[in-house]
């Protein structure tokens, strides 16, 4: 399971820098309050279930995640459902709430939603509930090797 120092490690080579906080940041709110910016500029990190197969999900804060729209992208079919905390650490090599898009495990597919485009910067989890990593979605792509997609909408849609 990668470390918050592992993370720190490799995006320091890329020149990217991880903040800590002392305040907890395990979801969109809490995160956004503590960077100080609004909730959609929040990458949050979501894995889900597709018919039994992981697949992480980058997307805007602000965002949900669409079941037709998510299949259609991934080409897999079955229930889509969110993974027990334990199926998380297994899948990400990370505790829930502090998923992290980067250092995962080969095999995970990661999708990046467009959504993310609104935002010339956004705010990932850096492997703890307790930091965020200020990266822009061609970051995100490049370190993570993921594909761009559309698989959300604002929940108000």
């Amino acid at each position: 399971m990668p470390s918050i120092d592992d993370v720190k490690r490799t995006l320091d080579r890329m020149g990217i820098e991880v903040w800590e906080f002392s305040d907890p940041t395990p979801d969109s709110i809490a995160a956004a309050r503590a960077v100080g910016c609004s909730v959609g500029e929040i990458a949050k990190s979501i894995l889900l279930l597709v018919g039994g197969e992981p697949v992480l999900v980058v997307t805007s804060g602000d965002m949900k995640v669409r079941n037709p729209k998510l299949k259609q992208a991934t080409g897999l079919t079955g229930k889509v459902r969110l993974p027990e905390a334990e199926e998380v650490a297994r899948f990400t090599g990370y505790a829930p709430g502090g998923v992290c898009p980067f250092l995962l495990p080969e095999a995970l597919r990661v999708l990046v939603d467009s959504s993310l485009r609104r935002f010339p910067r956004v705010f990932a989890a850096a492997g703890n509930d307790h930091s965020a990593v200020p990266v822009t979605v061609d970051q995100i792509l490049a370190i993570t090797g993921g594909e761009e997609v559309d698989v959300c909408e604002h929940p108000s849609s």
